[in-house]
């Protein structure tokens, strides 16, 4: 990507992950300079597509790590894709932009990269912005209908007492779950936005980076210094252990038949019954 485009701007260089869709795998640029969504054949690496992403935003709110999603949206297999400060649906196929919803800052905040991915359950979606971390959480519900530019008529609700900054929040049998970065917890409805419980891993200095995963009612969540911490989450919160794997852990675990894969900083592990 660098020496095809040019070196990014990106503060902490590319964070989004490659996404697959049917026909090609998709890559996301969104930084400070010329930021673009674009569509490369699987086989060769030939460019299939490459459209602008450029929005006008105060520092480092251009900058963007969330990885875009592969939604079925109005029957077309398309991208749902979120940095500089919008919301932005593309046809898989073309990368024509079909839907776009704005206004996730409107009081200007600066040093506001977004980090999160978006999650979606039905026709919804949740956005986690601001900077949960500095005690400035955002959290926005947004309706996937309509088309072109949707900022005045989707927004279906926004808080700003919860949200993650660098964990992406998790979806589990229609509810969404979020692991914020100091080890909160918060299992809330996609559709209103309001809270269904809370709970909290126990205190520490060290914070959660890799996103956290739900299988079996079960939910884990590494935190950086290495801990993995493993709550059960089918009747409310409740801790089951903590796990301590030896070195940092900042990466996603990812489940396999039987298996939870985590990766260190020095090993990967792969853990089963």
């Amino acid at each position: 990507m660098v020496e095809r485009y040019g070196p990014d701007t990106l503060f902490w260089d590319h964070g989004t992950s490659p996404v697959l869709t049917h026909d090609f795998v998709v890559m996301a640029r969104m930084h400070k300079g010329e930021s673009w969504l674009a569509a490369f054949d699987k086989a060769t690496g030939d460019l299939a597509w490459k459209v602008p992403r450029n929005y006008e935003t105060p520092v480092e709110c251009d900058h963007g790590y969330s990885t875009p999603v592969v939604i079925d949206f109005q029957g077309e297999e398309s991208l749902l894709t979120w940095g500089g400060e919008h919301l932005t649906i593309h046809n898989a196929k073309t990368g024509k932009l079909v839907w776009s919803c704005g206004g996730f800052n409107p009081e200007g905040n600066k040093l506001w990269p977004t980090i999160a991915t978006p999650v979606v359950v039905g026709d919804v979606a949740v956005i986690a912005y601001g900077r949960n971390d500095r005690g400035i959480p955002r959290l926005h519900g947004v309706r996937l209908d309509g088309a072109g530019d949707v900022t005045a008529t989707n927004r279906l609700w926004d808080r700003d007492d919860i949200g993650t900054f660098v964990p992406s929040p998790v979806v589990y049998q229609g509810k969404i779950y979020l692991v914020g970065d100091k080890g909160k917890v918060t299992c809330f409805d996609p559709a209103t936005g309001k809270t269904i419980w809370e709970g909290a891993f126990p205190k520490h200095r060290s914070r959660y980076y890799g996103s956290p995963l739900i299988a079996g009612g079960t939910l884990y969540a590494p935190r950086e210094d290495g801990i993995i911490l493993v709550a059960d989450i089918r009747d409310g919160f409740q801790l089951l252990g903590e796990n301590d794997m030896g070195e940092s852990v900042i990466a996603s675990p990812v489940p396999g038949p039987g298996r939870l894969l985590i990766r260190g900083t020095e090993t990967l592990f792969c853990v089963g019954k």
